[in-house]
């Protein structure tokens, strides 16, 4: 029997989860910076956001830029993971390649083993870092191997509904991973992607947020960001409630 596939909201605090959750979202993925591809939040907002009621699974990035990482980066991640998941994350997401495109093994086997040693039971998903990869279907067959049971991924595209060729692929290479398919995910993609098999959507269903402030804003970034930039995202409840819709319109 299939398992019924899930709806993951990427959310920034815990306004975002209980947002995700009142629309019928099935956990969340929790990240701050959303304008830089998401990094790793405090262990404030990890225990505020699990207190908010869904699963929280807890995206661990030090930095923004590519995924390869030196060995006190690794250290550091491995170090967030065990805080993280000790602080209420259900699981993590994380992500490490070579200068070369492929898996880091070493890299990852580090950061699994710290998770399993703070959670014995967390879901592990491997995040984006697949799509930059050079092979990203090889790189999701390996990953039963590491310990990896999930995989968030747009097939190596721009977008999930691009990549949905790969999506199909990757889940006949690897049948014991999930593959959640995110990447500019619209409500209206979903039905595609459940049929290349994908097994969740992940969506980031974020607007910018209404600014709060005085006129005469002095630019806060460098290279003359504009107060328009100068802003943040928050979860939308619509965008949600659509996704909701359309997850329960083909499950």
């Amino acid at each position: 029997m299939r398992t019924r596939p899930a709806l993951e909201i990427a959310v920034v605090s815990p306004a975002g989860a209980r947002t995700a959750r009142e629309h019928g979202a099935d956990r969340v993925e929790l990240c701050t910076a959303l304008e830089l591809g998401g990094l790793t939040p405090s262990t404030a907002t990890v225990e505020a956001v699990a207190a908010a009621g869904l699963p929280v699974h807890v995206l661990v990035r030090c930095r923004p830029g590519d995924f390869v990482y030196d060995r006190e980066e690794v250290a550091l991640m491995a170090a967030e993971v065990r805080t993280l998941l000790r602080a209420g994350a259900h699981g993590v997401v994380i992500g490490a390649l070579t200068p070369e495109g492929a898996l880091d093994v070493p890299a990852l086997t580090t950061i699994v083993d710290a998770a399993r040693s703070a959670a014995s039971a967390a879901q592990i998903t491997l995040h984006r870092a697949v799509d930059q990869a050079s092979d990203p279907v090889a790189a999701v067959a390996a990953l039963p191997r590491l310990g990896i049971a999930r995989v968030l991924t747009s097939g190596g595209a721009p977008t999930a509904i691009e990549g949905r060729t790969a999506l199909t692929a990757m889940a006949a290479a690897a049948p014991g991973v999930e593959v959640a398919a995110g990447g500019g995910v619209r409500p209206e993609d979903i039905a595609g992607l459940l049929a290349a098999g994908a097994t969740g959507v992940h969506l980031s269903a974020k607007s910018h947020a209404t600014p709060r402030r005085a006129a005469g804003w002095v630019p806060l970034g460098v290279g003359g960001t504009s107060a328009d930039a100068d802003t943040h995202f928050v979860t939308d409840g619509t965008v949600v409630a659509a996704a909701r819709k359309a997850l329960d319109a083909v499950a």
